[in-house]
């Protein structure tokens, strides 16, 4: 018997990698990776960056950064999450903060996010998402990283703006310490930040922390 050869046909097919599939980006260009976010189950300090959306008023405003800071306030201390420095930037915020572990970080920052937005949109008379993307987290594992990352966050305005001379008034370096911000839990937070390189000698004092 003669065996017929199986045509191939060109169906549709799902899954798999194909042109313009995946999570569209909240504006022109994706603004912060998607991959997965760092995983931990003890208190860790945190990186974290955050952007608004595109239609949003810039946020180193009077009325704007008064909003953000009553966000900092109501949230201080709840789900976990421990806000210990910021820095309030245009378009995005930078924050470091401590988290329980890596849920509380979620649930925190979710939390956090949901009152800013609420609060943004009255202000603006809008609807819709404030925050332009998918939040960026590094994990601050040692002294050194912690120190540095405090730095670059109290810093972030002279490298956008060109401030030469005094403290950033959109930051925690200028603001009511013990309303907005909390005291953290772990090593590294408590005493360990004072093991960060180079030598104390050549550090200025910023808050609570001494800055490289």
């Amino acid at each position: 018997m003669r065996r017929q050869k199986q045509l191939e046909l060109d169906l549709p097919r799902r899954g798999g990698p194909r042109r313009g599939a995946g999570r569209k980006p909240k504006g022109r260009t994706a603004l912060v990776s998607h991959a997965a976010r760092p995983r931990f189950n003890k208190p860790t300090p945190v990186h974290v960056t955050v952007r608004v959306a595109q239609r949003v008023w810039n946020l180193r405003s009077r009325r704007c950064y008064r909003i953000v800071a009553t966000a900092f306030a109501a949230a201080r201390g709840r789900l976990g999450l421990r806000l210990i420095e910021f820095a309030v930037l245009g378009n995005h915020l930078h924050l470091v903060v401590e988290a329980d572990d890596n849920q509380a970080l979620s649930r925190g920052m979710q939390g956090l996010s949901v009152r800013i937005a609420k609060a943004m949109n009255r202000l603006m008379g809008t609807r819709g998402a404030v925050l332009g993307d998918h939040y960026h987290a590094n994990m601050l594992e040692t002294p050194t990283k912690l120190v540095n990352a405090i730095a670059y966050v109290l810093g972030n305005a002279a490298h956008h703006y060109g401030m030469s001379t005094g403290l950033d008034p959109f930051s925690s370096a200028a603001c009511d310490r013990q309303l907005l911000l909390c005291v953290g839990v772990s090593w590294l937070l408590r005493e360990g930040w004072r093991r960060a390189r180079p030598a104390p000698a050549t550090q200025r004092t910023v808050g609570q922390f001494v800055i490289i």
